[in-house]
């Protein structure tokens, strides 16, 4: 399920969708906040371009905001149903847990965002091995 040529292998380690094989982003790490959300023009391995367009990335605000409300979900259940916790303690876990993951609920966003139009193609994996 999470093997390389699975949808969400390419979503949820940032790698090319249609080669799997390089991070789109420079940075590995989310949390360095002025580099977050730079990615790399083409991927070097297969040459793929990840802005298809310009202000292609633009729709993954969309992706952003139900990735958000999945997240404020989870702090809910954890700390509402499962920790019993008064309604305000709630709801600053739901506010913490939305600033502390935000740069990853950005790049997750973006992921899932051109994995939308873009598949992973296995001849490219075949002419990386001969």
């Amino acid at each position: 399920m999470f093997k390389k040529g699975s949808k969400l292998y390419s979503i949820f380690t940032g790698s090319c969708p249609k080669c799997h094989e390089e991070s789109m982003f420079k940075n590995k790490n989310p949390y360095i906040l002025s580099e977050a959300l730079s990615m790399n023009e083409t991927c070097s391995n297969c040459g793929t371009k990840y802005k298809i367009e310009p202000s292609f990335f633009y729709g993954a605000m969309y992706v952003s905001y139900a990735v958000g409300i999945a997240f404020a979900v989870a702090a809910f259940v954890i700390s509402f149903v499962i920790l019993k916790v008064s309604i305000d303690i709630v709801f600053i876990s739901i506010v913490g847990t939305l600033i502390i993951f935000m740069p990853f609920i950005m790049r997750l966003s973006r992921n899932i965002w051109i994995n939308f139009f873009m598949h992973y193609d296995k001849n490219l994996a075949k002419e990386k091995l001969n």
